[in-house]
């Protein structure tokens, strides 16, 4: 089953200095048919403007992964980490017991990320953060795992949770195939271009929330990126 979610229909919010569309419930936005999609709790896009962002704040016990789309994001936290990720690069919150952080984009021009968050399978833990580089030509016309708590993951970012989360650029024309279990939960996101998934359009910014699936068959109608995340 896979169930498109155009990005037009996507709920969401314009803070002036941050306009954000929500895959799930999130803050003021409310859909109590998409509160998550199996441990995968939140998924939002989000376009920071110039030497902007989010101050301090708390979080605990969820997986927080950042995908910078375009621009950079600069990342403070408790722990006493900083640190610049750029566009194309991933960084990993685990929240633990608890970490306050702030996110800023501290450049010239507007900064484009998704902020994934994933329940952890279990609560608590010190927390942490890390960030790594993922060149798009070393994912191009596969996927490459970014983040993943699952064995045999050992060059992604870790995090505490039996999921992945995947990237690919695909160009125009191209075919790439993901296997997956038909009982885990995914939902695929086309960052930019067009794409099919298993025979559904998908444009850019667009969601796609798939289950009892054995694969995904993911063709190119025009360059394009893809962010995935397999969950429990």
């Amino acid at each position: 089953m896979i169930e498109k979610r155009p990005f037009a229909g996507l709920g969401g919010a314009d803070h002036g200095w941050l306009k954000a569309k929500h895959h799930f419930s999130f803050a003021n936005y409310y859909d109590p048919k998409r509160m998550g999609w199996g441990a995968l709790r939140v998924w939002n896009d989000d376009e920071i403007a110039a030497n902007s962002g989010f101050p301090p704040h708390p979080h605990a016990d969820m997986e927080i992964i950042t995908y910078v789309r375009e621009g950079a994001i600069t990342h403070k936290d408790s722990l006493g980490n900083e640190g610049r990720t750029e566009a194309g690069d991933v960084q990993v919150m685990s929240a633990g017991s608890g970490i306050r952080h702030a996110e800023y984009n501290l450049e010239s021009d507007t900064t484009r990320i998704f902020q994934i968050w994933i329940e952890p399978d279990r609560a608590g833990g010190p927390p942490a953060w890390g960030a790594k580089p993922f060149p798009k030509g070393d994912r191009a016309g596969k996927f490459v795992t970014l983040a993943s708590g699952l064995p045999g993951d050992d060059e992604a970012l870790p995090i505490r949770t039996p999921a992945r989360v995947a990237g690919a650029t695909i160009k125009a024309g191209e075919t790439t195939e993901y296997a997956l279990d038909p009982g885990r939960h995914a939902y695929l996101v086309a960052a930019t271009g067009a794409l099919e998934v298993n025979g559904v359009r998908l444009d850019a910014r667009d969601g796609a929330a798939i289950t009892g699936e054995t694969g995904l068959r993911v063709t190119a109608l025009e360059d394009s990126e893809v962010v995935l995340v397999d969950a429990a």
